[in-house]
């Protein structure tokens, strides 16, 4: 496992025109169960589908249609808890959460409010190398998506798109554990990559697969501690949500700009009101959207279609013993296996696909070399194309193909890179390219010494200034490395330069 030091964590601090205040952040991320049906009817969930395509008379809410669970989307949220070091409860019950939307068909949304599939569990969030912050989970409840309601396609009417009713969700709920805006996106970004790695959601924030609602408090310094001893909310502020967001960058904008906005009201004598809110990211600033109803609000009673939810600590087991290796495991084998530091380590485990790159490129080779062309050489190039890792046009074996080269000697670090670009761009072999190109390192000692006794008889005045200051025999090497192509064993050079400079 990794060395890590937990920390308590810092509180973001803002001053405002009176006092000096404090960041309270709990976050209720909406992830998209990675499922092809819905968690109560068999219709697709396949994305960017025809509108209303993809719609059973149980999501169109006909009358005496019955919802029937998903046994699949049930397995991959005790995966998710599981991978959260999460309690199982192994008896759990579906409530009906009665509001009305014209894209919710039911008039209620079938959730679970008092007793969740998944209890309490844990994030280590990834603050620094070797330093880690702890945000607790309260609790993973499923519950069933609503429509989509379009108002951008007709400047009079409203549209309704039911594709997304009834798509299963894991709602995870934080405690109000993240004291600032960066902590706040590290927390949704490990939480996004551990889903990944577990395969229970794609984590595509773009596409709504992974949608945060952010609630934001302020208080003055030490009233945190004290709600930490007593676990009395009364001591925090007065919290309110910004609803959907769906970007690092808009999280963090958006947190500021909440703060501030409670930070001018308390400090102006008024007080803030609970709300639901939006965060419009072109005018830089939060906008209500609803008061924030509590639960009696939603009249929740169960579910009488449903019965509740019992499994079998054995099926539990059985998950558990097959959940693959997550993120922090990885990165603590791969620096033990591989020699990475940490931040190497990190950069590739960073998602899932990255990894098994590197480790196809590493198995039987120099780890640290390999982390050396994928970190640099490879994301280097892929970023600048904006591709992804699963679309490099070089592959682990191409890339594992070029290092071997390198370890035999055959081509020089400068040649590689040369040979990289190749490959990148056209494809091919690369040691059949080295061949057919003429490309192979010179390491006929006779024929660098030629180019060495070349260059030194034709530069005096600078073989004076070197045997002065040998630190200037650099300038020789260089100008054989050009004299030769690059193709010279820099090794060989370096000898051959240092012997002739001191005759």
């Amino acid at each position: 496992m990794l060395d890590l030091t937990y920390e308590t964590p810092k509180p973001k601090i803002i001053s405002g025109a009176k006092h000096d205040w404090e960041l309270v952040i709990g976050m209720e991320v909406h992830a998209q169960i990675s499922s092809r049906a819905k968690l109560f009817s068999g219709a697709s969930t396949q994305f960017g589908a025809e509108p209303n395509s993809n719609v059973s008379f149980v999501d169109a809410a006909m009358p005496g249609m019955l919802p029937v669970i998903n046994e699949f989307c049930v397995e991959q949220a005790v995966r998710t808890g599981l991978g959260l070091k999460a309690q199982i409860n192994l008896w759990s019950a579906f409530d009906r959460k009665n509001y009305f939307y014209p894209d919710l068909p039911q008039g209620y949304q079938i959730s679970q409010l008092y007793h969740p599939i998944v209890g309490e569990g844990e994030v280590l969030v990834d603050m620094a190398p070797g330093i880690a912050r702890k945000v607790r989970i309260e609790r993973i409840h499923m519950e069933q998506d609503a429509g989509k309601s379009i108002h951008d396609m007709d400047p009079e009417m409203s549209f309704v798109d039911l594709n997304r009713t009834g798509v299963a969700l894991m709602e995870i709920v934080s405690r109000p554990d993240i004291r600032g805006p960066e902590e706040a996106a590290a927390y949704v970004t490990k939480l996004r990559q551990i889903l990944r790695y577990l395969g229970t959601c794609d984590g595509n924030m773009q596409n709504g697969s992974l949608r945060a609602d952010v609630n934001v408090s302020i208080c003055r310094p030490g009233q945190y501690e004290k709600y930490q001893e007593t676990q009395d909310f009364s001591h925090l502020g007065t919290r309110c949500e910004i609803k959907n967001m769906n970007s690092m960058r808009f999280i963090q904008a958006a947190i500021d700009v909440e703060a501030r906005r409670q930070i001018a009201i308390v400090e102006s004598g008024g007080e803030v009101v609970q709300e639901t809110r939006l965060f419009d990211p072109d005018k830089g600033e939060t906008r209500s959207m609803r008061s924030k109803e509590e639960a009696h609000d939603y009249r929740y009673f169960p579910d009488p279609d449903l019965l509740p939810l019992e499994i079998e600590q054995a099926w539990v087991d059985d998950i558990a013993a097959n959940l693959p290796e997550l993120p922090d495991e990885k990165k603590a084998r791969f620096m033990a296996d591989f020699g990475l530091t940490e931040y190497d380590a990190s950069v590739l485990t960073a998602d899932v696909e990255s990894a098994a790159y590197f480790e196809v490129v590493a198995n039987g080779r120099d780890g640290k070399m390999a982390a050396n062309w994928v970190i640099n050489e490879l994301f280097g190039r892929l970023k600048k194309d904006d591709n992804a890792i699963t679309e490099s046009p070089v592959s682990p074996a191409q890339l594992g193909g070029i290092i071997d080269l390198i370890h035999k000697g055959d081509i020089s670090g400068k040649i590689a890179k040369d040979l990289f670009e190749i490959v990148y761009t056209t494809g091919g072999d690369p040691a059949q390219i080295v061949e057919k190109r003429g490309m192979k390192q010179v390491t006929d000692t006779g024929a660098i010494e030629e180019a060495v006794d070349k260059i030194i008889a034709e530069n005096p005045a600078q073989v004076e200034k070197a045997k002065a200051n040998p630190k200037l025999a650099g300038w020789f090497v260089g100008q054989v490395m050009k004299e030769t192509g690059g193709k010279a064993n820099p090794k060989v050079v370096n000898q051959l330069v240092s012997q002739k400079l001191a005759e």
